[in-house]
């Protein structure tokens, strides 16, 4: 072809920066990023192997990264509690003093602008490290989804009671929705939105996440209650339909990056806000392919931010957020 005949010539428009910049469709700051941290008893902050630069931290340790979060323009949070105490009905999960809601205290005595989204589900809680009671089904040993629910309910509960902005129940129970927003609004926190992990998947990602949280079943697994990674879109559609329709604010789509297509999916039949969580073997991977000399991390993580916001994301849950934050702000 003559390059006479070149009327298109889409190059034109990345030939700088600016151009590029000009008319992009895709927008990442701060504010679209919520950050996870996990928060123990325990007086001082704790490694996690798995996760480089994520720590359990202490109250205090934990009001100073969210004072550095802030800083940096990340203004929502995700709070995950790991307990001295464990037993099998969670009790430490909807405890008032409780490690979660002694955090949340904590967080909004200190920094009143601060979003704290309250993970609420009773596997970090359970002797066990199942999300609810156990009952014997068919001769085998499986979650009480019924008895499940009221335990649930009163963790939002006592979230709310305690300052949380929102409650975010994980524990994938049937009707888990329905039962925290009838609980919310007898208590009078009609106020309070629920982030529901709405399409969540029994995972190989999480593995960092339960050695972090302490929360790894002592006996089987969660794929009877999480979802079938093979399930298809049918099972995501009718998943996230069934939370909106118990009064559901947000939907949640994790893990994320082997899910982008279903986010897409969500966020075409869904006008709620959508939220990706970046799990932590996500984390992982990136941060053992960076210190292996493999990938540049600053690109990496931002293209795969951007990804989530192109597939059709509202908000990121991610452990890379401060990371990004300093890096959107040219630190």
């Amino acid at each position: 072809m003559s390059t006479e005949a070149l009327l298109q010539r889409p190059r034109r428009l990345r030939r700088t920066a600016a151009l590029r910049a000009l008319t992009r469709e895709i927008s990442l700051s701060p504010a679209h990023l919520i950050y996870p941290l996990f928060v123990h008893e325990g007086e001082d902050d704790q490694i996690i192997s798995t996760m480089p630069g994520v720590l359990r931290y202490s109250l205090a340790g934990l009001q100073k990264r969210v004072g550095e979060a802030r800083a940096l323009g990340v203004m929502s949070i995700v709070l995950f509690g790991v307990p001295d105490h464990k037993d099998a009905q969670g009790t430490g999960a909807y405890a008032e003093e409780g490690i979660v809601q002694r955090a949340i205290r904590a967080i909004r005595a200190a920094y009143a602008d601060i979003t704290i989204i309250a993970d609420t589900c009773l596997c970090e809680y359970t002797d066990h490290g199942h999300c609810g009671p156990m009952t014997k089904v068919g001769g085998e040993l499986s979650v009480d989804n019924d008895a499940a629910l009221a335990l649930l309910a009163q963790t939002a509960v006592s979230q709310a009671r305690a300052g949380a902005d929102v409650v975010a129940p994980s524990a994938m129970m049937d009707g888990q929705v329905g039962a925290i927003r009838s609980a919310l609004d007898a208590a009078n926190f009609g106020q309070v939105p629920i982030m529901s992990y709405a399409v969540k998947y029994a995972s190989g990602y999480y593995g960092p996440f339960r050695e972090a949280a302490g929360s790894t079943p002592s006996f089987g697994d969660r794929a009877s209650y999480q979802m079938d990674p093979a399930g298809g879109y049918r099972e995501a559609l009718r998943e996230a339909r069934l939370d909106a329709e118990q009064g559901a604010d947000y939907l949640m789509v994790k893990p994320g990056l082997p899910y982008l297509d279903v986010i897409r999916v969500i966020r075409d039949a869904f006008d709620l806000p959508l939220i990706a969580y970046n799990v932590s073997g996500e984390y992982a991977m990136v941060k053992a392919a960076v210190q292996a000399g493999m990938l540049d991390e600053r690109r990496t993580v931002l293209e795969t931010m951007i990804a989530f916001r192109r597939a059709g994301a509202d908000a990121i849950m991610t452990y890379h957020a401060l990371d990004v934050a300093g890096w959107l702000q040219g630190s």
